[in-house]
């Protein structure tokens, strides 16, 4: 069958149109709306508007519920009921996908990039057809005597398996017997981990390591960055038997990591253990799958893929989506990068602002119509009419008050000597996998907390850090959770909730029935649904399916006991303050500053939307951030605090941006300095410094492309990023 016998197909298979009529989940107020299918479609709106709501919670989860209403009646006796998303009608609903930040992760220690993209699996098996046995001691190639494998010089080595099993680290047959495949292990008396000393994180036996294909051990070609590791698998040779047994797995691995290139995940290595890895970057794993599936007539529903891409990486990504598209797939994408709004063939933008006040449809159409209609916020922005922060003036750099490091050579760095001004806001930028993480993370953050008596793990590898005598506290923002569970919530984590559990202890009511403050906490027993344990929900188990989340039947989602809901303040319930949007909750607690300033807070890094009880696993990693970002604002900082970021405009539409900027130039005009690694143009336009790193990823990466205004690096033609800021 051909591509075009495929697209053919879908066109009967599949309706035009994708017909949606009074969508009302969550704050979505009545939605019409008709999409057409196989476009690149894409949802945008500020934070908080309902652009998750439509896409995931609506479209996704109904496609999702019909799925399971499918299943035979034997498969469904397995299942509780799924619910209905809150809408009238539906129509063209397809079979659906979605690829989500939060979805997307894995915390198990022995999951790399290789296993969690099959790769590895298949590399496995070119090991075991074509690999070359060597000694364990001298290194020399084993040779065939009298029928047995032996070491010329006579070493006494290990003879490998050559199966499948035996190059699993996560079986007996491979796997070292000292870290049993997890290529560390704990330190005493500490939480740190350390490199196995028997096979130095290779995770295998020594006979595995040395079965060598086209001269590398299956680790050492792990090892490499996924671009290098294609070019290996392109250029082997084999004899000619060797090749038509390998021929279908050579053909899964060359597209697999063609399209983890494709998808700008060039840069990482198979052996990256996946939970180190950002929602983004495991988002676009799994896009890269789906890539190698070759399905069609599918729903894509897809989270902010550009999250954590340089432009030039965003570019890559489009050509990719739009290739999935051109098979017969409708992709739905909740976005806020102007490069994808503007090469869509389809924009739907929710808003006017977020939580109560949004959940409207605001405009529908081509990016080119949007950019000229009035009603559109993010139409003004992408054409000009509204820009975003921009100081007053820019700080020039003191010479003398700097931090610089001296010799950076962890990962890709190449022994570099980078210079970051202190008393300013500093953007560090460059494509992905160009060593800026490695440089202000695993170097810059961990030297100074070592300086400065706070606990980190060891800093990468460098010859100094000069001048941090200068800095009296370094805070890190990242994006790791705030908690892995629904019991931790923007209110748990911000200490909010401990004095609104206190305000509610004393009200009269409160008072009569003996209530203390602790009776108001849905983490510990007393005052809570017993039920569920505080949670609020129960966990389905789907079997093949993902699980699902049910309402509990006895709180009703509450989280509380019918006892402790009697107590009201201002007439509402402790679930229903919890329930408030922040932005509501800010005006709610007006005369209570110990409650209202922390509240604006979150308001101001653009949080206003989520709500107060809002469970933790269900924040994104740029919502967690400011989380932690608000959390940090509400403490009274030292002297001179040095803040680091991460990519801290994940999930954030233009506006609040802008708002964003704002908070953090504050904080420099007070004395402090921020630094950010950012790909976002307008944050590093904002920027008073900025460093680019490239001037590719991976090996051809980690070294000082410029450095200077953001005006200087726009005028700067050896950097990628430049080309950006100046077009």
């Amino acid at each position: 069958m051909t591509s075009v016998d495929v697209l053919d197909s879908t066109d009967t298979l599949l309706p035009d149109r994708l017909i949606v009529r009074g969508a009302r989940v969550h704050n979505l107020r009545g939605v019409d709306l008709d999409l057409p299918h196989r476009k690149l479609i894409v949802f945008t709106g500020v934070s908080g508007s309902g652009k998750s709501s439509l896409a995931f919670d609506t479209l996704y989860a109904e496609a999702q519920r019909r799925q399971v209403q499918s299943l035979s009646t034997f498969a469904r006796q397995f299942m509780d009921e799924m619910g209905k998303p809150d809408l009238d009608r539906l129509e063209g609903l397809c079979s659906a996908v979605a690829v989500d930040q939060r979805s997307s992760a894995t915390r198990s220690p022995r999951s790399t990039v290789g296993t969690v993209t099959e790769v590895y699996d298949l590399m496995r098996v070119v090991w075991a057809t074509a690999g070359l046995p060597h000694c364990t001691v001298c290194a020399e190639e084993l040779l065939p005597d009298n029928g047995v494998l032996v070491c010329l010089d006579g070493h006494d080595t290990e003879l490998p398996e050559l199966y499948n099993r035996s190059f699993s680290f996560n079986l007996p047959f491979g796997q070292c017997p000292d870290c049993l495949g997890l290529g560390a292990a704990a330190e005493e008396d500490s939480t740190r981990l350390r490199l196995c000393a028997s096979c130095a994180g290779a995770r295998l036996r020594p006979a595995q390591l040395g079965v060598r294909v086209g001269g590398r051990s299956i680790a050492e070609v792990t090892a490499l960055p996924v671009a290098q590791c294609l070019r290996f698998f392109t250029e082997l040779t084999f004899s000619d038997r060797q090749r038509q047994v390998l021929a279908q797995a050579l053909i899964e691995i060359t597209d697999r990591l063609r399209y983890l290139t494709e998808v700008g995940l060039g840069y990482l290595s198979l052996d990256r253990p996946a939970r180190t890895l950002s929602g983004g970057e495991a988002q676009r794993i799994r896009l890269a799958t789906q890539l190698g599936t070759q399905l069609f007539g599918l729903l894509y529903v897809l989270d902010e893929p550009t999250a954590g891409l340089h432009p030039q990486d965003v570019e890559e990504l489009i050509g990719t989506l739009k290739s999935l598209r051109d098979r017969g797939n409708t992709l739905i994408v909740v976005e806020h990068d102007e490069h994808l709004i503007r090469a869509a063939d389809w924009v739907v933008e929710l808003g006017p602002a977020a939580g109560e006040h949004g959940g409207q449809l605001i405009f529908t159409g081509t990016a080119q119509e949007m950019l000229s209609d009035p009603e559109s916020l993010t139409g003004a922005y992408l054409s000009g009419r509204r820009t975003g922060h921009r100081p007053a003036r820019r700080r020039t750099p003191v010479p003398g008050r700097a931090l610089t490091v001296r010799g950076a050579r962890e990962n890709n760095l190449t022994g570099q000597d980078v210079t970051f001004p202190l008393g300013c806001f500093v953007a560090v930028s460059g494509v992905s996998g160009a060593g800026k993480s490695t440089l202000v993370d695993t170097i810059l953050y961990r030297a100074a907390a070592k300086a400065l008596g706070t606990e980190a793990p060891p800093p990468g590898e460098h010859d100094g850090v000069v001048g941090l005598h200068q800095i009296d506290r370094v805070i890190r923002v990242d994006q790791t959770p705030i908690g892995r569970s629904g019991r931790s919530t923007p209110a748990t984590y911000t200490g909010i909730l401990d004095s609104i559990r206190k305000l509610f202890a004393q009200t009269s009511t409160a008072k009569e029935l003996g209530f203390i403050p602790g009776r108001f906490s849905f983490n510990s027993p007393g005052g809570r649904c017993e039920a569920c344990a505080g949670d609020g929900t129960v966990r389905i188990e789907m079997y093949f399916l993902p699980d699902v989340f049910l309402e509990c039947d006895t709180c009703h989602g509450t989280r509380y006991d019918a006892d402790t809901l009697k107590v009201t303040y201002r007439n509402r319930t402790i679930a229903e303050v919890l329930d408030l949007p922040i932005e509501t909750a800010a005006e709610f607690f007006a005369a209570a500053p110990a409650i209202a300033g922390p509240l604006r807070t979150l308001c101001e890094v653009g949080l206003g939307y989520l709500r107060l009880g809002q469970a933790a696993n269900t924040l994104s990693g740029g919502e967690a951030q400011r989380v932690k970002l608000a959390a940090e604002l509400q403490r009274r900082p030292g002297k001179h605090t040095l803040y680091l970021l991460d990519e801290p405009t994940t999930g954030l539409h233009a506006s609040d941006v802008a708002r964003l900027m704002g908070v953090l130039h504050r904080l420099v005009a007070k004395g402090h300095t921020v630094i950010t690694v950012s790909h976002h143009t307008e944050v590093i336009r904002t920027a008073d410094w900025v460093i680019d790193l490239g001037p590719a990823g991976g090996d051809g990466g980690g070294q000082v492309v410029a450095t200077g205004t953001p005006e200087e690096i726009a005028a700067n033609p050896a950097s990628r990023t430049g080309r950006y800021l100046a077009g």
